[in-house]
């Protein structure tokens, strides 16, 4: 005869050691793929933000964002250019170590640009080797399924940490002709699935969904063991990523539609700006209190 175990009898759980925590933990040392893989078995859910210069870097170090990838969004946002197809390894890389300077607990991931990778393995691996070796980054991020696969695979085998992006790759934004959702229908579902088994596969040790659909990016977080990274890809990824300056406010024009603003960036430098000018052509500053005597 069985009997059923009161709750009063069943043994208490021990409480989550919040200490290990990606974003707010009490720990000092650098982020690493491991930290990450634990979170994934905890089912804590982590912030990624974008940056491109130490100063700003070692403000969301300090706030506790837990990884920051060097993305080449920097393309658009910090460059200039009218996509990330122009951005070169040579940017990539002195970005890449400003942020890594201005940074002591957040992991640092360094983007493979365009072209920096699409020859094969061997290219990817001279690249991701730089960025490692010259930027001091703890791991890169390329673009790519199955097509990428065999160069995730060399670059885990030769010690270097790769997070995989598959959805939609802005470096694709010519053969996209934009910047469409992805995996919408059966076959590019069942595609989108077989791109993240793949990356898997290779030795990733996280993925980029971007612009997929939520039911479809909640699937893929479901039968992978590593974690997601949702960037317009629904609330259920293990992660979220936002380029800073979409977040932040400090993007004009149109953002997104994904992209929430937690402050107006744009709107109070330039209003600094303007009181900076005012005060310069009235002849308030310098104040005798910024001048020497």
């Amino acid at each position: 005869m069985t009997h059923a175990v009161s709750a009063a009898q069943t043994p208490a759980q021990p409480a989550p050691d919040s200490s290990k925590a990606l974003y707010g933990g009490k720990g000092t040392r650098r982020i690493t793929v491991r930290d990450i893989a634990a979170a994934k078995e905890r089912g804590e859910k982590w912030p990624m933000l974008t940056a491109y210069d130490a100063m700003t870097a070692s403000v969301f170090d300090e706030a506790g964002i837990p990884v920051l990838l060097v993305g080449d969004s920097m393309g658009n946002c910090h460059l200039g250019y009218d996509s990330t197809v122009p951005v070169t390894l040579d940017e990539m890389t002195m970005l890449s170590a400003a942020v890594v300077r201005g940074t002591k607990r957040a992991m640092v991931i360094g983007d493979l640009p365009f072209g920096s990778y699409q020859e094969g393995p061997t290219q990817a691996l001279r690249s991701a080797t730089r960025l490692v070796k010259e930027a001091g980054v703890g791991a890169v991020k390329l673009e790519g399924g199955e097509r990428s696969a065999q160069q995730i695979e060399l670059l885990v085998q030769a010690g270097i940490p790769v997070m995989a992006h598959i959805g939609l790759t802005p470096q694709s934004v010519n053969a996209f002709g934009g910047y469409p959702v992805q995996g919408r229908g059966e076959e590019a579902a069942q595609q989108l699935l077989r791109d993240a088994k793949a990356v898997q596969g290779a030795g990733a040790f996280a993925v980029v969904l971007e612009l997929v659909p939520a039911e479809l990016a909640t699937e893929v977080t479901r039968i992978l063991h590593i974690p997601t990274v949702g960037i317009g890809a629904g609330v259920e990824c293990d992660a979220q990523v936002l380029v800073w300056t979409d977040f932040a406010g400090m993007t004009g024009g149109r953002v997104p539609r994904f992209v929430k603003q937690y402050a107006a960036l744009r709107e109070t430098l330039g209003g600094a700006a303007k009181a900076f000018a005012e005060d310069v052509v009235g002849g308030a500053y310098p104040a005798p209190e910024h001048s020497f005597h």
